[in-house]
């Protein structure tokens, strides 16, 4: 059987205040799966997405992304090339708003450059034929030259889609990448990430909220309540007793 694009190992993470937001979380992740975890909010979605990156450090567990032990890299090159092979796409975009839509798209690239070239933002004309070609890919190419701030939020969704694509990752991590969408444009960038999943095969791992999203892009779902897995399975395996489970006695499904 082949071996886990992703191994998580009984990870549990404590704040400095006492808050548990993971509670010896264990989980899998093959190479290719487009997996979405739901929860409530505060249930440690996205605790969980920056453990795996170390934009969180864990309290006691283990990640292994392709074989290697996360928590063992102690070099910033080793958490800067792990960063490269893990792209994130965050909620509010993290865009910079006064440059130009190449531009935020070629910073992906920066884990591959020297610290001079970081510096000076200097990239090839290849570098900026291949972020040409990812913008393509998002349908967004003709947004090159604008500035970030000119776009609208599911334009900048797909600049940082594209930005994350840019990395080569091998895993794309996706925290709450629509919730601040309307739904028409929630599910064109969802259309997106389900495109770079299936066509260019890079595993995807996304926190949504709304399950007419899940049972749509989903190829298995993991729920976390109190920060802890309650639930994995497939999207169609979400029962409305599963439901109540994970959300409340009183939630509505709204999809």
């Amino acid at each position: 059987m082949t071996p886990p694009l992703l191994s998580v190992r009984n990870l549990s993470k404590t704040y400095p205040n006492g808050v548990r937001a993971l509670k010896g979380v264990n989980l899998e992740v093959q190479s290719g799966e487009f997996l979405v975890i739901i929860g409530l909010s505060g249930s440690g979605k996205s605790t969980l997405l920056r453990c795996l990156n170390r934009l969180h450090e864990p309290t006691s567990g283990q990640i292994l992304f392709q074989g290697e032990d996360v928590g063992q890299l102690q070099k910033s090159d080793g958490i800067r090339q792990l960063r490269k092979n893990i792209g994130m796409i965050f909620q509010h975009f993290n865009l910079i708003p006064r440059q130009s839509v190449l531009k935020n798209v070629l910073m992906g690239q920066l884990a591959e450059k020297s610290t001079w070239q970081s510096f000076f933002g200097l990239f090839s004309d290849e570098d900026k034929k291949e972020a040409l070609q990812n913008l393509k890919l998002v349908g967004i190419a003709d947004k090159a030259l604008q500035r970030a701030d000119h776009l609208s939020g599911g334009q900048k969704q797909r600049v940082a889609i594209a930005r994350a694509l840019t990395q080569k990752p091998k895993l794309i991590l996706a925290d709450e990448p629509v919730s601040s969408l309307d739904p028409a444009t929630s599910h064109a960038v969802m259309d997106y990430l389900k495109k770079i999943n299936q066509e260019l095969g890079i595993t995807v791992i996304a926190n949504l909220h709304f399950l007419s999203l899940v049972r749509k892009y989903a190829t298995r779902v993991v729920a976390l309540k109190d920060g802890e897995i309650v639930f994995t399975g497939r999207p169609e395996e979400i029962t409305e007793e599963w439901f109540h489970r994970i959300y409340g006695e009183d939630a509505h499904d709204i999809s």
